[in-house]
């Protein structure tokens, strides 16, 4: 099958007076049309910035220096503000983290989810609105006749990312990118946005980016996940592969700091050390001074993905005899 999302490389910078960041560094995947594709990793990672170069909102001075997005086939990646508008909203949506700065505060949520509508589908004014109190009822908001014509702050938190879910789904986009959609909510309330989510995205065909840092999140909605670390791709395969049989001993860290509610211990695993800043990432693997398992090819040479199995890691402990 056709991948629906390619991005080949992907190579982000950030120029400043000291010199140039480079935040992501050659970043790999791919999405098919109806799969869900988690990135996961710690705070830094690059994920919200994988993100963003795929939607086109990088903010500057951030610029893609190499590489290439591919959306059906298509080149996205070089396109201006004007030519990526019909693309934004009407084949890719977008549900960010906080709804409360996805949603305009002057504006009903119907006003909002009907500019949304008649912007990228040849509709008129009353099917718009008619359309937009569907899709309320479509996310779960009781009353939604009534509802449509309520202002964002009349909505608690978990609602309103309902409705930006909705906004999302307005234009019946092929790919939604979810950046970290549940962490502002309770609890409580973000198994059923995730549930959601899945559903509403299984039943009209449309692929997801769930960029998140919570492992239950991914184990419970992702069909592939892929982990980044410092800007990199270290690990990509299926989710259930990843969590039973971590290849790369970041990923392993990361399943290790789960806690397991049938295990009696006093202290959670965790991975020393912290992600290096982005002016002092390690030559080599950049996951080297943490790892538990390196040794000396790792602190000089950068390792690719290589096949573990069903996934991909960039570790040299699974270098074949011929790459050794």
């Amino acid at each position: 099958m056709t991948p629906l999302l390619e991005v080949q490389n992907l190579v982000v910078e950030f120029p400043g007076r000291r010199g140039t960041l480079r935040a992501l560094d050659g970043v790999s995947l791919s999405i098919a049309p109806g799969e869900i594709l988690g990135v996961v990793g710690e705070s830094g990672a690059g994920k919200s910035l994988t993100g963003a170069a795929i939607i086109g909102l990088l903010e500057p001075p951030g610029r893609i220096a190499a590489g290439q997005i591919l959306l059906e086939g298509q080149r996205i990646d070089h396109l201006g503000h004007d030519a990526m508008r019909p693309v934004r909203g009407r084949r890719i949506g977008a549900i960010f983290q906080d709804p409360l700065t996805s949603l305009n505060p002057l504006y009903t949520v119907g006003q909002q989810l009907v500019e949304t509508i008649l912007a990228h589908l040849p509709v008129g004014p009353a099917e718009a609105r008619q359309r937009a109190i569907a899709l309320l009822q479509d996310t779960g908001i009781p009353a939604a006749e009534q509802r449509v014509d309520h202002y964002p702050h009349q909505f608690s938190g978990g609602m309103r990312q309902r409705v930006v879910i909705a906004l999302a789904l307005a234009a019946e986009p092929q790919l939604i990118v979810a950046d970290e959609p549940t962490t502002a909510l309770d609890v409580s309330i973000q198994a059923q946005i995730i549930t959601l989510l899945k559903t509403l995205c299984r039943q009209r065909g449309a692929a997801v980016l769930l960029i998140t840092h919570d492992m239950g999140v991914i184990a419970e909605t992702c069909d592939r996940v892929a982990v980044l670390y410092a800007g990199r791709v270290v690990e990509i395969g299926p989710v259930q592969e990843l969590i039973h049989h971590p290849a790369h001993p970041y990923t392993a860290g990361l399943m290790a700091s789960i806690p397991d509610m049938e295990q009696d211990r006093e202290r959670l695993n965790q991975i020393d050390g912290a992600m290096p800043r982005l002016n002092a990432i390690p030559p080599g693997c950049a996951f080297h001074p943490r790892c538990p398992s390196a040794f000396g090819r790792c602190t000089q040479e950068r390792p690719e993905l290589l096949p573990v199995g069903a996934t991909q890691a960039a570790c040299w402990l699974h270098a074949a005899e011929g790459h050794a």
